[in-house]
């Protein structure tokens, strides 16, 4: 972790150092958003943005180590007394998954509340301000540190420096679809749809993860976590899902303009519409498979008494 930490540190010495902090500063478009307007107070979109997501890529993966092997591993041993190395492994993973997602999923309802009109998910809401051109400094932030995120994810998963699951090629496809949507939400305007599925996947693996915790440590607590578990992943991962995609079908032409206009970047229109809603629908099909496997551990909880996490392979192995 030191490696990252050092490199993210020096570029962030260097720019402070310069006694230039402004645009013309090239480290300028590493360590802050750019395309600040002074006109409007608000922030443009551009390749530079790719700088600060590489950037914070390269804190996450000092955070990331940071948390797992300085923080998680030595409580897991030293206070939870596991000692198999396949369940620390999970554990150090698990915990710092609600580490990120316990910050994630209510600074994302934060920007939701305050920053946009989207809040408890007005879906017409998505469509009235369209094209979102420029965002407002914590919307963007935010935008671009979960872009960070999930592509230092992606190269964790690709790079197989977690064990991999049994699940293992329906997450190289759920990350594939989500880098996806993540990049066609920003490069054409659709954030407000982002924002929206950044939070209901943050959430609901907030939760996954902390009932997969309750589970290694074999806690009393694992049966009312799991059921909260599964109402926040069947609401999140499905409700608010089908609602969006409901969106797309009834509102999407409806709500705000609906034209393509290459000079006023006005996107949305009869080409994103089936590329938009294609994507999401392949992500509920994917949750689909998962609410599956979750409601088959239910059952065999309940009526058979064995608690096992269907995705994992054995988390006891020395």
């Amino acid at each position: 972790w030191y490696i990252p930490l050092a490199l993210f540190a020096l570029i962030q010495l260097i720019f402070f150092a310069s006694g230039n902090q402004s645009e013309t500063n090239p480290l300028f478009r590493f360590v802050k958003i750019s395309y600040f307007d002074k006109n409007t107070g608000l922030y443009g979109k551009g390749i530079n943005d790719l700088c600060f997501v590489f950037t914070y890529m390269i804190f996450f993966t000092f955070f990331r180590d940071f948390i797992m092997f300085m923080l998680i591993r030595p409580l897991t041993i030293h206070v939870f007394h596991v000692y198999k190395i396949g369940k620390i492994k999970r554990m150090m993973e698990q915990c710092y998954s609600i580490v990120y997602y316990g910050i994630s999923g209510p600074v994302g309802l934060f920007v939701m509340k305050y920053h946009s009109n989207l809040w408890l998910f007005n879906t017409e809401n998505m469509y009235k301000s369209y094209p979102d051109i420029q965002l407002g400094y914590y919307f963007k932030l935010y935008y671009l540190v979960q872009a960070a995120f999930w592509l230092q994810q992606a190269c964790i998963l690709v790079l197989q420096l977690e064990k991999p699951r049994k699940d293992y090629h329906e997450l190289i496809f759920h990350h594939i679809v989500t880098l996806l949507l993540i990049w066609l939400s920003y490069v054409f305007h659709f954030q407000q749809m982002g924002l929206s599925i950044y939070i209901t996947m943050d959430i609901s693996d907030f939760f996954l993860s902390f009932s997969k915790v309750l589970n290694y440590l074999e806690s009393t607590l694992i049966t009312p976590f799991f059921l909260i578990f599964i109402g926040s992943w069947i609401y999140l991962r499905h409700y608010i899902n089908l609602k969006i995609l409901y969106s797309i079908i009834w509102e999407f032409k409806e709500t705000g303009p609906y034209i393509l206009d290459f000079a006023q970047q006005q996107y949305k229109c009869w080409i994103s519409r089936p590329i938009i809603f294609v994507l999401i629908f392949s992500l509920q099909c994917l949750n689909l498979f998962w609410l599956f496997l979750i409601l088959r551990i239910l059952y065999r909880f309940i009526f058979l008494g064995v608690q096992k996490d269907e995705r994992s392979d054995s988390e006891d192995e020395d």
